[in-house]
């Protein structure tokens, strides 16, 4: 096997744990910047939206252990599929669809930035190294013949499984969380 590759003809580990990799540098933008942000975008549509019950404002405050939980759960979603993707040279179905969910997701920050006038969390690192680093990737599967075929079902479960995934590791965050705050015992988690 040599080093380039896991697989004969497969797609270099560079592809595979480079996806775990660029997703750690855009996700420690998010992890910085995303409380505080969260907070005085609740504060500017608080005002302009008197009507909304408190307690929407306050489900959408984001604390950092909250983003932290988030952030680190959907790590382990990214490093599984990265792990998939190096045993199989970039074959996964799994590598490739959390491949495709993350070159979308550039698309997404870009479009909020641009729909909210400003900066959001993780607009920095998304045309910087999400973008660029998932387009290099499709075209190395491309190159090396692992590239899946990519037909309208399999887009749109990419396109599906992307929100689908975002929601779902703040809704488990949220309920860890809760969890470890009503476990006797347990160490008051990080607010």
């Amino acid at each position: 096997m040599s080093e380039r590759a896991t697989e004969p003809g497969g797609a270099s580990r560079a592809v595979t744990w480079g996806l775990l990799a660029a997703f750690v540098v855009h996700d420690l933008e998010e992890l910085a910047t995303m409380p505080g942000w969260a907070g005085a975008q609740v504060d500017r549509w608080r005002e302009t939206h008197p009507q909304i019950p408190e307690r929407v404002w306050s489900a959408m405050r984001v604390t950092p252990g909250h983003a932290a939980t988030a952030i680190g759960l959907m790590g382990l979603v990214v490093g599984a599929a990265s792990a998939d993707g190096a045993r199989t040279g970039g074959r996964s179905p799994c590598f490739q669809t959390v491949l495709a969910g993350f070159g979308l997701h550039a698309v997404s920050h870009l479009a909020q930035s641009a729909a909210l006038r400003g900066y959001t969390p993780g607009v920095v690192t998304a045309p910087l190294v999400v973008a660029p680093f998932s387009l290099w990737a499709w075209h190395e599967l491309r190159r090396a013949g692992v590239l899946g075929e990519v037909d309208t079902r399999r887009a749109l479960t990419s396109a599906a499984l992307f929100p689908t995934g975002i929601l779902g590791v703040h809704a488990a965050a949220y309920g860890l969380r809760r969890l470890a705050r009503r476990t006797p015992g347990a160490t008051r988690p990080i607010r």
